[in-house]
């Protein structure tokens, strides 16, 4: 008889992100301002959390080295 075992196929084995995203910030805004970004993104073909979390990059470099 011959042998009919299954190949079995392992799941990929998923890869750590670089800068893994673990932490939420929550923020009150006025929702007209929150949806005219949100609209203004997706016109642009962006995510708000994207846009977002650019800003928040380039203010860190920009303010985190300066002298006090």
């Amino acid at each position: 008889m011959a042998n009919t075992r299954r190949a079995t196929k392992k799941a990929p084995e998923k890869r750590e992100k670089k800068n893994k995203k673990d932490s939420q910030l929550v923020i009150r805004l006025n929702r007209e301002l929150r949806d005219r970004f949100v609209d203004l993104c997706e016109e642009l073909d962006t995510s708000a959390a994207r846009e977002l979390r650019g800003f928040m990059k380039e203010f860190v470099r920009k303010h985190e080295n300066k002298e006090k």
